[in-house]
This record gives C-alpha cells, structure tokens and sequence, in this order.
C-alpha cells in the first residue's frame, strides 16, 4: 500500500481530499501518513473532523472551481490512520512514515522538494507549473528518470470529462475529424480585476509564482496538446501587467496591497507540428464584468466544430450532444480508460494516474516529461514577449531561449 505524505497545506488540499476519499470509496488503496506546512495549525486543520483548528474558509463561489472545496477531513476517509505533522519537508521525506510525495508548494519550491524526494528514492505528484524555470524542471526529469521513481505532474484539466470527449472527438476516426483551429480564453472570470489570486500574493511574483501564464498556461496548452494528439511547436506570445497593485479583502474591502511583477494577462497564437493553430487568451484583470469565448474552448476540425457539450458536424443542420454520443459510439475500452472504477472527478482520476502508476512501476499518463512540454509551452510565451518575435518550442525546452528565467534562475540557484 502507498503511504503518501503531503506538503503544502493551503485551501487547494481540500479538493485534493475531496478526490482522495472518492478514490477510497471506489476500493483503492493508499494512506495520507503525512503532512508538513509551515505553521502546523495549517496541517492539522485538516486532520479530524471536529478536532483541531478550524480550517480557511474556500475563497471562491464559482461552480467547479477546486477553491470553492472545503470542509474536508482526512478523518472521514481513513479514521483509523495515524497522521503525523511536519514543518520541515526535509524532515517528512527523509521519514520512514511516507513512500510518495505529493507537492502543493509555491512554485518555487517544486524543484528543490522533488529533487530531494528522488534523493530518497521516493515517488512524487508535482502541482503544476512543474517548477518556475525551465532548468528546474529539466533537472527534476533527469533526478526521476537516474532515480527510478514514479514521476507524475497533477495536470487535472485533461481528466476533467469534457476533455476526455473532446479528445475522443478529435482522435483517430473520431467524428470531429483532425483538429485544424482552436479559440479559447477569459478576462475576469477569476480573481478579476484587481484581487490577489486566491489570497496568494506568491503569484503575483515572478520569481516565487510567474504569474499567469506559468500559472494557468500548462493548463490551456495540456489540453490543446491532448486534444489534438500533437505537440505545440512555435508561439508568438506577448504579456501584460495589467494591475500593478492587487488587494486582498476583508469583509468587502480593500485591507491589503502587494505590488505585481509578473503578468496578469497573456495572448498567444500558436501553431501545433500536425499544422492546426490557434489562438488563447487569460487575465486575472478586467474591470466591469468578465468576458469568456462561446460556451468555453471551441476547436474546428477537418468534420466540424465543437464547443461545451456540442458538436456541430458539417454534414448536419443541428448539432448533437457530444457527451452523448461519446457514451453511444466511444470504444467502450476506451471510456473504460478515460474514467477507470466509474470515476469523473478530474482530482480523483489524476491521482488514480499517479498511484496506479507507482504500483505497476510506470510513468502516470501525466509524467513529469509531460509538464516539462506544458511548461515550455508557457515559457514560450514571456519568452516570445521579452524577445519581440515567435519562438520554437525546441529553443525553449533545450534553453537556448532563456532571457526571462536568468534572474529567476539566479536567484533561486539554478
């Protein structure tokens, strides 16, 4: 049985326990052991329920958002384990209590944290990005592939279900045919216009967090590169600090200001090696009200289009709901596949990818290999910017590109 140690204790790990219980109740077996945060309240808070102090109430509303998840218990899931607290996550992975790691960190710390697990032989599950630089995470493939271990990257939105049919859609004999375009974006839909990112001001740094598009970008560019079956390989990029001050609120008012460094909006055209293109968009700013594309992402494909639950296929007037004809027409090995023990929940699947792999002594779907190409994606956008002309992806994964990360690297030793 795995025993999993988890480090970072902030608002996201309640969807992460949410998605851990649902894999118990569906048979799985593992064991949280562990935690470590930085101030052990923080830890604790998420121990048993009805004990200890009390958790941060979830910091968003919005229908989906894994921040909007809260009140969850290790407690209610494994009551009979014990779980020991750390503030050192030195301390945690050189414990005999932990055989896996999984890293909630600020960005920053992604590098250091797995290149010390792999150390010690031990499995870990990265947050995205996978690390602030491009050098940091070369170094954590290199460290997991000499090491041996399980590797994963939590890149969720591909197991989220409208991404698994979208990718059905666009795969080989799929009814939407070869993608060919793809649109997709939002201004203000999150943290907008002004507010810190989910009372983190780490992310508004370039240094510790990146900003947006180290942020959100490996999201945008897993999916595109899943859904299309093809690597993404130039970007014209260009970014903005659309905000330089952000707040944090108190009971509907301003109570707190962090200056901004690094980007909260970011526009990219790219173009994938199987020669679709395409064009997104994000921003943590917008003052008014928030502006999104359709009914979300919409791709064009050599046989029509889709875009939230519909495909439009060109040789019939109306359009059809693809989830349903995803459960009619999808190989059923396939749907088998994409949401294994009847599972949806996209926290639950990713780090079903991961434990999995760890017992077979595999790589997960979502290998660290994969948010090395997601990040380079991201990359290739500020590096795009600084540079004033479109980049290849070659030039930002081999780091022949890297004006933007030198200080970053610098300054964090790499």
């Amino acid at each position: 049985m795995v025993r999993i140690g988890i480090i970072g204790c902030g608002r996201i790990l309640a969807a992460h326990l949410e998605g851990y219980q649902l894999l118990r109740e569906a048979g799985v077996e593992f064991e949280i052991t562990a935690l470590c945060s930085r101030k052990a309240e923080d830890a604790q808070s998420y121990i048993k329920r009805g004990e200890g102090p009390p958790q941060r109430s979830a910091v968003s509303d919005i229908p989906g958002d894994p921040l909007a998840v809260q009140d969850q218990y290790l407690s209610d899931f494994q009551p009979d384990v014990e779980v020991e607290v750390f503030t050192d996550y030195e301390e945690l992975i050189a414990s005999d209590r932990v055989d896996a790691i999984n890293d909630f960190t600020i960005h920053s710390l992604h590098h250091k944290i797995a290149l010390s697990a792999f150390s010690k032989g031990k499995h870990v599950l990265s947050q995205k990005p996978l690390a602030v630089t491009m050098e940091g995470a070369r170094q954590m493939c290199a460290a997991a592939e000499s090491s041996g271990v399980t590797f994963g990257v939590f890149e969720n939105l591909r197991f989220v279900p409208f991404v698994r049919h979208y990718a059905w859609a666009f795969g080989e004999n799929g009814p939407a045919g070869d993608l060919q375009m793809a649109l997709m974006g939002n201004i203000g839909t999150w943290w907008a216009p002004d507010l810190v990112v989910a009372e983190t001001p780490w992310r508004h740094e370039m240094i510790k967090g990146g900003g947006m598009s180290l942020d959100l970008g490996p999201h945008f560019f897993d999916m595109i590169r899943y859904i299309g079956g093809s690597e993404i390989e130039s970007i014209s990029g260009q970014t903005e600090v659309v905000e330089p001050i952000r707040y944090i609120m108190r009971d509907g008012e301003k109570a707190e200001s962090f200056p901004c460094d690094a980007d909260d909006t970011f526009y990219a055209n790219f173009k994938t090696a199987s020669g679709a293109s395409g064009t997104m968009f994000g921003s943590w700013a917008g003052q008014g009200t928030k502006t999104t594309i359709a009914e979300g992402p919409v791709f064009y494909g050599t046989h029509g289009r889709v875009t939230g639950d519909e495909i439009h296929l060109s040789d019939r007037d109306a359009p059809l709901c693809l989830s349903e004809l995803y459960e009619k027409e999808a190989d059923p090995e396939l749907q088998a596949l994409h949401f294994p023990l009847g599972l949806t929940n996209d926290f639950a699947l990713a780090q079903y990818d991961w434990i999995k792999a760890i017992e077979t002594g595999t790589q997960p779907e979502c290998s660290g290999n994969e948010g090395l190409a997601d990040l380079a994606c991201a990359y290739a956008v500020v590096e795009s910017n600084l540079a004033d002309r479109r980049v290849t992806l070659e030039e930002i994964l081999t780091g022949s590109l890297r004006d933007y990360q030198k200080p970053i690297d610098q300054t964090i030793g790499l």
